[in-house]
C-alpha cells in the first residue's frame, strides 16, 4: 500500500488551517454588531456545531465519526462567510490572522460537560431501576 504524496498531505493541512482558521472568523463575525442577527444566528450555529464535541455521528465511531464533519461543517462555513458584509469580513479576517490561537470558550465547554453528566445520570437511574 502506497503512502500518500507529500502535496497531498500538505493540501490537506492546508486546507485544514483554512477551515479553522474561517471558523474563528465566523466567531468574530457574530460578535462584530455591523453584522446582521440572522448571520450571527446562522454562524454562530456553524461556529457551535464545528466546536462541540457532540455530533450527529459520534466520532469515536471509525471513519463514519467525521463523515458528519467533513459533510457538513465546510459548506456551512462557506455559506456564512459569503452572508457576512465585506467590510466586516475583512476586519475580522484581518484579526484572525492577528490572533495566534483559537479562543477558549469554557462556557460552551461547561454546557457541553453538564449535558454529557445529565445524560449519564439518566442512564445509571435506568440501569438502577432495571436492576432493583
Amino acid at each position: 500500500m502506497s503512502q500518500p504524496s507529500v502535496s497531498y498531505l500538505g493540501r490537506l493541512k492546508q486546507r485544514a488551517r483554512a477551515l479553522k482558521r474561517d471558523t474563528y472568523v465566523l466567531y468574530l463575525a457574530c460578535r462584530d454588531p455591523r453584522t446582521p442577527w440572522y448571520v450571527r444566528v446562522f454562524a454562530g450555529g456553524v461556529v457551535a456545531y464545528a466546536l462541540s464535541p457532540i455530533d450527529l455521528i459520534p466520532d469515536f465511531i471509525p471513519v463514519l465519526g467525521y463523515l458528519d464533519d467533513l459533510i457538513l461543517v465546510p459548506p456551512g462555513i462557506a455559506l456564512a462567510v459569503r452572508m457576512i458584509p465585506e467590510p466586516v469580513l475583512l476586519d475580522c479576517r484581518a484579526r484572525a490572522q492577528a490572533a495566534s490561537e483559537m479562543p477558549t470558550n469554557w462556557l460552551a465547554a461547561v454546557v457541553v460537560i453538564a449535558i454529557w453528566i445529565v445524560l449519564a445520570s439518566l442512564l445509571i437511574g435506568l440501569v438502577a431501576r432495571a436492576i432493583g
